[in-house]
Formats: structure tokens, C-alpha cells, sequence
């Protein structure tokens, strides 16, 4: 074994970990489907999804289905949550509607997307390694846990409270975010399907304010369901509002941003036009577009 498959175990062991300790906080004063909280049962789910579909996904050195595959394990779990659960109420529904809403555009949205490029080119050197692969679905299962925690924790919870002001202020905030990660990817997706931007990078519409409006979006929308999830988190499970953090850090350290960037400086980093829209366009958080 060398020290990338040495590497890899240890972060599938490390997201194992984690995903343990978010089930243990988030099951608090939860539901449970017979002797065991119900939360604990979703995290365990998420994780064996993608273990399995891993591997066909193995065999066939394939990484078409993989974010199809993250997408329809938040369908299936958060619809099975609210099935689970002793009595369904307005709060759950809400969150299954804002979950499924977004789950079922982005998921068919990326599955469409890898289609008609053939590939995923982040999966070139990772489907070769079964270690290295193995890892990336599992960080898959530790994204549904760590992103869809709040959601989770309140559906599951045995508190419920009615539909109050902050339950309006966070589906406000969900829809506003929904928005703009749909119009920023509808932007994009018809920039490149125009032959005369062949070679170019989007700087026009929403990707004028921001270079990663698609991801400010989509943090916005893990902040609105956690904010509608708050007012029926108690105790321990309120560790599970760390959904919106994780979304940050994952799109603004771990992937996301950084590896965006460091793509596009390598394909138009010698470009002064690439330089200046860098100058002059925040790279997550919109502005207006500056005049200069």
C-alpha cells in the first residue's frame, strides 16, 4: 500500500468519525425507529448509498452517476425522514419541499451536465484507485451528513412548534438562494452552449457580480434551512446548525473555490482580461459590477 491509498484509508476512517459524532449530536431528544433515533438511521444511510453505487461505479470506472447519486440520496432520505417520523408537521413538510426542490434541479442539472461532456475531468486520476475513489464517495456520504444535519435533526426531533416568523425568514432566505444558483447556472450553461465563447470564461449576467455566484447560492440555501430548522433544535442537536459552516468550508477551503481557481488561472491566467475581471469581481460574496 502506498502513501496515497495509506492517505486515503485514513480519510475514510476520519469521515467515518465524524459522521459518527454529528449522528450521535444530531439523534438528541430525536425519533426513533424502534430502539434506535432515527437520525442515526439517515446517517447510516447516506453513507451505505454511496458505498454501494461505489462499487459499480468501481467497476465500471465510471463517474457519471456520482453526483446524481448524492442528489438522490437527500431525496430518499429526507422523504424517508418525514415517513419515519410518529407525526408529520408543517415544519417537516416545508423542509422535505425545500430539500426536494433543490436536490431534484441540481442533482438533474449536474447528471445532465456530465452526460454531455463525456466526463468529469476531477475524476481523471481518482476512478483508477480503489482507495482514492472509495474516498471520494465516502466524503459524499459526510457531505449529506453534514449538509443536510439541521434538516435532519428537525424533522427527527420530538419537538415541534408551529410555523412561526423565523420558519418565513429562512424559506425567504432558501428561495432567494435557490434563485441565484438556478439563474447563475442557466447563465452559464447557455454561455458554453454558444460556440462563439469557445475558450472564453463567463464574466456576464449574475458571473459579473460574483466568479462563484452558483456557490454563494447555494451557501444562502443551507442557511435558510437551517435557520427554519432552529426554533425545534435542542441541546446537542443544535450542533447540527454547523450545515451552513460545513457548506462554506467545503465550497471556500476544501473544493469548490479553490480548485475553480486554480483551473481558471492556469487556462487564462495570462489573459489581461482574466486578470482584470479577477481585479475587479469578488470571488464569492456579489457586488455590482465595477464601472472602471
Amino acid at each position: 500500500m502506498n502513501k496515497s491509498d495509506i492517505k486515503s484509508v485514513i480519510g475514510i476512517i476520519l469521515a467515518t468519525a465524524l459522521a459518527i459524532g454529528v449522528a450521535l449530536a444530531g439523534g438528541y431528544n430525536g425519533a426513533k425507529l424502534g430502539n434506535v433515533p432515527l437520525f442515526w438511521i439517515l446517517v447510516g444511510g447516506a453513507f451505505l448509498i454511496q458505498w454501494i453505487v461505489f462499487v459499480f461505479a468501481y467497476v465500471q470506472k465510471s463517474e457519471k452517476f456520482y453526483d446524481l447519486t448524492g442528489s438522490l440520496t437527500y431525496l430518499s432520505l429526507t422523504t424517508f425522514a418525514v415517513l419515519a417520523i410518529p407525526k408529520i408537521d408543517d415544519r417537516a413538510i416545508l423542509l422535505l419541499v425545500m430539500v426536494v426542490i433543490w436536490a431534484t434541479r441540481l442533482g438533474t442539472f449536474l447528471f445532465l451536465r456530465v452526460q454531455q461532456q463525456g466526463k468529469d475531468d476531477r475524476f481523471d486520476e481518482i476512478k483508477v484507485s480503489f482507495t482514492r475513489f472509495l474516498l471520494t464517495w465516502t466524503l459524499q456520504g459526510l457531505w449529506v451528513t453534514f449538509t443536510a444535519a439541521a434538516a435532519f435533526a428537525a424533522i427527527t426531533s420530538n419537538v415541534r412548534k408551529d410555523l412561526g416568523w423565523l420558519a418565513l425568514i429562512g424559506f425567504v432566505v432558501w428561495a432567494f438562494g435557490y434563485l441565484f444558483e438556478l439563474v447563475s447556472d442557466t447563465q452559464k450553461s447557455a454561455f458554453k452552449a454558444n460556440p462563439e465563447n469557445e475558450g472564453k470564461f463567463i464574466q456576464s449576467g449574475l458571473w459579473a457580480w460574483s466568479r462563484h455566484p452558483n456557490y454563494f447560492g447555494e451557501i444562502v440555501i443551507w442557511l435558510g434551512v437551517a435557520i427554519v430548522a432552529l426554533p425545534v433544535l435542542k441541546g446537542w442537536a443544535l450542533l447540527t446548525l454547523i450545515s451552513p459552516i460545513w457548506v462554506i468550508i467545503q465550497l471556500t477551503v476544501i473544493s469548490g473555490v479553490p480548485m475553480l481557481e486554480k483551473k481558471a488561472d492556469k487556462r487564462w491566467g495570462d489573459q489581461d482580461n482574466y486578470q482584470t475581471y479577477k481585479k475587479n469581481t469578488p470571488v464569492l460574496i456579489p457586488r455590482p459590477p465595477s464601472k472602471n
